[in-house]
């Protein structure tokens, strides 16, 4: 069974920054689009960005310029940089592994929650 685990969430304040980080399996990473998720309460899941085993990204209007997506290929992880936070970023995130040869199959972490509040 294929595990993604997050790490990094916590509470901060307005303006502040946090990083997450998402190991995965070393079986999956090499090929794997890795992408950030998250799901604020009341609201559907979105993308916050992803980045493909070639380096593309795909980043969120709502946090470009303030987040930044990065993968370790040694350390089998992907992270996201969080700066000048926002209430409105306060959300579970959920790490993603995801590639077109597997079809529907996608790979979602537990999530870990990010609070953004003074």
């Amino acid at each position: 069974q294929v595990q993604l685990v997050e790490s990094g969430g916590g509470l901060v304040q307005p303006g502040g920054s946090l990083r997450l980080s998402c190991v995965a399996p070393g079986t999956i990473f090499s090929l794997a689009t890795m992408g950030w998720y998250r799901q604020a309460p009341g609201k559907e899941r979105e993308l916050v960005a992803d980045l493909t085993s070639r380096g593309g990204t795909k980043t969120a209007d709502s946090v470009k310029g303030r987040f930044t997506i990065s993968r370790d290929n040694a350390k089998k992880t992907v992270d996201l940089q969080m700066n000048s936070l926002k209430p409105e970023d306060t959300a579970v995130y959920y790490c993603n592994a995801r590639h077109p040869s597997w079809g529907a199959v996608v790979y979602w972490g537990k999530g870990t929650l990010v609070t953004v509040s003074s």
